[in-house]
């Protein structure tokens, strides 16, 4: 990249991520937005929209698993990659990094038990009125 621009150009439409790969990076969104999209039985959901200085993937720095999600650009997006080692050593450079990112996975640990109060209500509501 020149003039000192770091992190990778993804055209609208574009995989980051797909679904059911084995993870060993995250991402940084530097410019744009991103949709995180679960694909099941030919459908797919979108689950979230995010922009810049949002993290994406990073459940593969700690678990070596397969991505729960499709992230593919949604206009044009720039990101940054960042495997496990260059994270660690980031972490060890800045320890506030660490606390960063526990603080949005907490974050969204919260949004998604919010979520799932509101499905549970939604279906005790619409057991109620089938009754």
């Amino acid at each position: 990249m020149s003039n000192g621009v770091m992190g990778r150009i993804y055209e609208d439409g574009e995989i980051l991520v797909r679904q059911g790969e084995v993870g060993d990076c995250m991402f940084v969104i530097q410019e744009g937005e991103v949709e995180i999209v679960l694909e099941k039985d030919g459908h797919q959901t979108v689950l979230n929209r995010v922009g810049a200085g949002e993290l994406i993937g990073e459940m593969a720095i700690f678990l070596h698993e397969v991505r729960s999600a499709t992230v593919r650009a949604s206009g044009r997006a720039r990101a940054l990659t960042i495997d496990k080692k260059n994270f660690l050593r980031r972490i060890n450079e800045d320890p506030s990094v660490a606390f960063r990112i526990v603080e949005t996975m907490s974050r969204r640990i919260r949004g998604l038990s919010d979520q799932v109060g509101e499905l549970r209500n939604q279906l005790r509501e619409a057991g109620r009125t089938e009754a």
